[in-house]
C-alpha cells in the first residue's frame, strides 16, 4: 500500500488523467469533501463540517479547506451530495457564499436537508433531485445512483463514469438486510458496476476496525420498547438531529405505550418536519406535541426526543443535565437514553453530561449497557464482501481517521487486490487515475478552517493556542505610566491577574524587579513603549515559571507621558 509519503506540489494534471483531491473526511471523522477533475472540469462529492474537540475552544464548526479550488469555482459542473449528515452537508453554505448556482444533485430528503439550511443563510441553491439507478451527466462525468443503507433515509452511492475511468464512490454505508425502510444497499448495482469495470474505489472506512457485521437497525426498537415498559417517569432520548429512523422507532414506542412526543432542539424539530412532510418519518396519531405543553402532561406520559448526544455543551440535554434548561428539568427516577454512537473524540463530553445525569438521579442507557445504537457504517466483513463484489483495479479508503484508513486498505489487500493498488492518503493529497492506474502525485494546502461566530477562517492556529493558554494557565496584566526622556516611573507597575490560583498579593515580590528593570531599560536612552512592554514580560514571565510554576498569557501596558 503507498503509505502517507511527505509530498511537494503536484504538477499540472496529465493528458488522459482523472485527479482525485480529497479536502476533507481522510484523517477524520468529518467534514468530508472530494474533487474530481477531468478535462478541466470539477465534481465535488459531498461538503461536510467536523465538530470542533476540547482542544479549539470557542470553535463552532470546522469546514474543508476550500483554496484549492477558490480560484476555479467557475470549473465546477456540480456537487453530489450523498446524504444528508452535517458531516457531509454541512460546510455547503460556506461554498455556495463564493458560488451560488452551483448545481447541488442528490436525494430528496437530503436535498431538503439542504435546501432548509440554506434558506438560513438566505440563499437560493440551484437543486437537482436524483432517484435510485437515475443516470445525469454533468461535463465530462457522467454520474448514475445508487441506493445504500445508512443511518438516514434516502443515501446514495454515484458510479462517476468519464472517458478516462470509472470511479465508484460509496458515501457511507452498511449492509443491513432488514433497515427499518425496507431499503437496502444496491449490491446487484455493485456487481454490475464490477462487471463494467470500477477504476477506482472510494470506499466509507469508518468502521473497517471493527470485525463481524453490523446489526440490524430493527433490533434497536426491540429494546426501547423493554426500556419504556420499564419506565414510569419521565423519559429523553438524545439521538442526532437528522436520525429519522431513531426518531421513528420512539415515536412507535410511544405510542404503543401512550406517551406522547416532543421534539426539543432546533435542528431536531427543522429536521423531522421535513422527513415527515415528505413521508420518510410516519407520525402516530396523536403522539407529537409542542415543547412548550410537554411540561403540563404527567411525568409517566411523556418523552422528549432532544439533541446534544455527543455532549455539546449548548445542546438541549447538556443544559438539561446542568439544570440550565429554560423549561425542562431532570428528576430522580427518569430515564435518559443515549440513541447513538459516540463520534471520536467526544468521549470525554459525552461521559461528562451521563455523570451529570446520574448525578441528578436519572437511569442512564446508552451503547456500554444497552443495545440502543447501531452504527450506520459498515464494518470489516461487509467490506469484504463489497470488495470482493465490486473487484475494482484501485482502492482509495475515505471517510476516516488514519487508523481506520489503514485497516480498510488492509481488508482491500486480502481479498487479492494488489497493495500496489491501494492509495493510502490524507486530506490534500492529490492522486491521478492514468491508464487504470492511481498513483500519488503530490499535495496541496488543506488545513483547517474555523468558524467561530460570524467569522469564517479568521482564526487560526495561533489564536486557538492563545485561547488554550488563557483557559489553561490563565491571564496576568502588567501596566506601568514612565516618562522615558527622563527615565521616570509616573505611575505603576501593576499587576493584575485572572484565573490563576494565588491572591493577585503574591505579585507584590515581583515588583521591584520590574521597577528595577523598566529603570535600566529606560537608562539607555533608548527605550520605547514597545521595548518596555518586552522588558516588562520577560521579567514577569520568568518569575512567574520559577516561582509559580506556570505559563499564563502575560499583557504588558506601557503608556508614555
Amino acid at each position: 500500500m503507498t503509505n502517507f509519503p511527505v509530498l511537494k506540489a503536484p504538477g499540472p494534471i496529465p493528458d488522459g488523467a482523472m485527479r482525485i483531491v480529497p479536502l476533507g473526511g481522510l484523517g477524520e471523522v468529518g467534514r468530508n469533501m472530494t474533487v474530481y477533475e477531468v478535462d478541466g472540469k470539477l465534481l465535488i462529492i459531498d461538503c461536510g463540517v467536523l465538530f470542533p474537540e476540547e482542544d479549539q475552544p470557542g470553535v463552532d464548526l470546522i469546514l474543508p479547506d476550500f483554496s484549492y479550488i477558490e480560484d476555479r469555482l467557475d470549473d465546477v459542473v456540480a456537487m453530489v451530495l450523498t446524504h444528508g449528515h452535517e458531516d457531509h452537508i454541512g460546510g455547503v453554505p460556506y461554498l455556495l457564499r463564493l458560488r451560488p448556482d452551483i448545481p447541488l444533485v442528490g436525494s430528496e430528503l437530503t436535498l431538503a436537508f439542504v435546501d432548509a439550511k440554506l434558506k438560513e443563510h438566505r440563499i437560493r441553491p440551484v437543486l437537482r433531485v436524483v432517484s435510485e439507478h437515475e443516470e445525469v451527466a454533468y461535463g465530462p462525468f457522467d454520474l448514475e445512483f445508487v441506493a445504500v443503507n445508512h443511518s438516514i433515509p434516502d443515501a446514495m452511492a454515484v458510479f462517476v463514469r468519464t472517458e478516462v475511468g470509472n470511479v465508484l464512490a460509496t458515501g457511507d454505508f452498511k449492509m443491513d438486510s432488514l433497515p427499518i425502510d425496507g431499503r437496502i444497499t444496491d449490491l446487484r448495482s455493485f456487481a454490475r458496476f464490477g462487471e463494467e469495470g470500477v477504476d477506482l474505489f472510494c470506499v466509507d472506512s469508518t468502521n473497517a476496525e471493527v470485525p463481524g457485521m453490523v446489526g440490524h437497525e430493527n433490533e434497536i426498537g426491540q429494546v426501547l420498547d423493554t426500556v419504556f415498559a420499564e419506565s414510569d417517569q419521565q423519559i429523553i432520548v438524545a439521538s442526532f438531529a437528522s436520525h429519522v429512523h431513531r426518531v421513528q422507532q420512539v415515536l412507535d414506542a410511544a405510542s404503543y405505550h401512550g406517551r406522547r412526543v416532543a421534539l426539543i432542539g432546533r435542528s431536531m424539530v427543522r429536521n423531522m418536519g421535513i422527513a415527515a412532510e415528505r413521508g420518510y418519518l410516519k407520525v402516530p396519531d396523536g403522539v407529537l406535541v409542542d415543547a412548550r405543553d410537554v411540561t403540563s402532561l404527567p411525568a409517566d406520559e411523556r418523552v422528549l426526543m432532544v439533541t446534544g448526544s455527543q455532549g455539546e455543551p449548548m445542546a438541549a440535554l447538556s443544559r438539561m443535565a446542568h439544570g440550565e434548561h429554560r423549561s425542562v428539568t431532570v428528576e430522580p427516577g427518569d430515564t435518559v437514553i443515549f440513541a447513538s454512537s459516540l463520534i471520536p473524540g467526544n468521549e470525554n463530553s459525552v461521559f461528562r453530561v451521563i455523570n451529570q445525569l446520574m448525578r441528578l438521579g436519572a437511569r442512564v442507557v446508552h451503547q456500554g449497557n444497552a443495545k440502543v445504537h447501531v452504527s450506520g457504517h459498515a464494518s470489516s466483513e461487509e467490506l469484504l464482501h463489497v470488495y470482493n463484489i465490486v473487484q475494482p483495479s484501485n482502492v482509495m479508503p475515505i471517510h476516516g481517521e488514519i487508523r481506520h484508513l489503514v485497516a480498510n486498505g488492509a481488508l482491500a489487500v486480502k481479498t487479492g487486490i494488489d497493495p500496489t493498488r491501494v492509495v493510502l492518503c490524507e486530506d490534500g493529497v492529490v492522486v491521478d487515475l492514468l491508464d487504470g492506474r492511481a498513483s500519488i502525485a503530490g499535495s496541496v494546502p488543506c488545513g483547517y478552517v474555523y468558524v467561530d461566530g460570524s467569522s469564517v477562517g479568521e482564526i487560526d492556529e495561533a489564536e486557538l493556542k492563545d485561547r488554550r493558554i488563557l483557559a489553561e494557565e490563565g491571564f496576568v496584566s502588567i501596566y506601568a505610566v514612565v516618562e522615558t526622556k527622563t527615565g521616570t516611573i509616573l505611575a505603576g507597575p501593576d499587576i493584575q491577574a485572572r484565573g490563576v490560583a494565588e491572591d493577585d498579593s503574591v505579585f507584590d515580590e515581583i515588583l521591584p524587579e520590574v521597577t528595577t528593570a523598566l529603570s535600566e531599560a529606560m537608562s539607555t536612552g533608548k527605550a520605547d513603549a514597545h521595548s518596555l512592554q518586552q522588558v516588562m514580560r520577560r521579567t514577569v514571565g520568568r518569575w512567574i515559571g520559577r516561582r509559580l510554576r506556570r505559563r499564563p498569557m502575560i499583557v504588558p501596558v506601557v503608556i508614555e507621558a
